[in-house]
């Protein structure tokens, strides 16, 4: 899959504000300062499509970005950032849960995790979160260029136990730095958009 062209469609906070549900959506969720808008940028093409934060916590919406005219990417907001104050995080949950839950057109969501460290609790969290509602299988493994060849397949290994991921679903490494395993991503999104749109012809 090539991305020809990308845009900001829409930024909501509430049900009412998505974009209709009308073509397929991949979201990605992950840690606040894990990389997301740097990786959105990356496959994407576009430097400053999604604004790079200095300061972790800083997405505090549900972004819909259009791709090719023909699905969306969405960016959900970054979680587990201490300095947030617990009523904003809660708000952020009860956003998210909305979304994850409710959403038709939902095919799968992508979820980020730094290589360099095991997942978080609350990486474990989200991962099973996503698994009770069919949602998890891809994970992107943020920062590869920071570790070298050898410890990278190890610490994928610690990234797939730790989660308890599932054979079939792939952990990709990326690095916005050095521009490396988008294409692969974009080949497993493309795969799901298509296998998200067989079932629902099936049904």
């Amino acid at each position: 899959m090539r991305v020809k062209n990308s845009q900001l469609e829409c930024v909501a906070v509430r049900p009412n504000q998505y974009p209709a549900a009308d073509i397929v959506e991949i979201a990605f969720a992950g840690r606040s300062n894990v990389g997301k808008s740097s990786l959105l940028n990356l496959i994407t093409g576009r430097k400053k499509l999604a604004r790079v934060s200095g300061s972790p916590g800083k997405t505090r919406t549900i972004n819909f970005y259009l791709i090719n005219g023909e699905f969306r990417i969405v960016d959900l907001p970054g979680y587990g950032y201490a300095k947030v104050s617990k009523s904003m995080s809660e708000s952020w949950g009860r956003m998210m849960e909305d979304y994850l839950e409710n959403r038709p057109n939902l095919a799968m969501v992508i979820q980020l995790v730094d290589i360099r460290h095991d997942p978080s609790k609350q990486d474990v969290e989200m991962y099973e979160y996503l698994k009770h509602f069919g949602l998890a299988g891809i994970v992107v493994a943020t920062k590869a260029d920071k570790i070298s060849s050898n410890q990278k397949q190890k610490n994928i290994s610690r990234i797939r136990k730790v989660l308890g991921m599932e054979d079939r679903y792939p952990v990709i490494p990326v690095s916005a730095l050095k521009r490396t395993g988008q294409e692969k991503l974009l080949e497993e999104i493309e795969n799901a958009i298509l296998e998200f749109q067989s079932a629902g012809e099936q049904n």
